[in-house]
């Protein structure tokens, strides 16, 4: 039962460090950063040049579908990779769990590749 609580207690302490730690360095940096506004400081910096027309650009979505489906097949990736490394010590369960999972995103992109979502010219 004390291995237990030890555990909750290592977990505590974790947590509160997680807490701790951002907001005293938060804190400090406050304190110690020079604060000199001015109004040259408060505009709006454009990689060293004046900005020129409207701050609202209005991007395709499709940008964005493509980056969608990249993070899913990148979060994939994170997933399959410790599973391919220990394959031989987790046994028939994983690989159907495996099985299982990397089906459903074929499926997922079955359906974007009929939705048309993939093709760049389509809209």
């Amino acid at each position: 039962m004390d291995s237990y609580l030890n555990n909750y207690v290592i977990v505590a302490i974790f947590l509160a460090l997680a807490i701790f730690l951002p907001i005293a360095a938060l804190t400090l940096g406050r304190f110690l950063r020079p604060n000199k506004p001015n109004s040259e400081k408060a505009t709006t910096y454009e990689s060293g040049n004046e900005p020129m027309g409207e701050s609202h650009v209005r991007f395709n979505i499709r940008y964005y579908l493509f980056a969608l489906m990249f993070v899913v097949f990148d979060v994939e990736t994170v997933f399959l990779y410790p599973w391919a490394v220990a394959y031989r010590h987790l046994g028939l369960f994983a690989l159907i769990e495996m099985l299982i999972f990397v089906s459903l995103l074929i499926v997922g992109l079955l359906y974007a590749w009929k939705k048309k979502v993939l093709q760049w010219n389509s809209i």
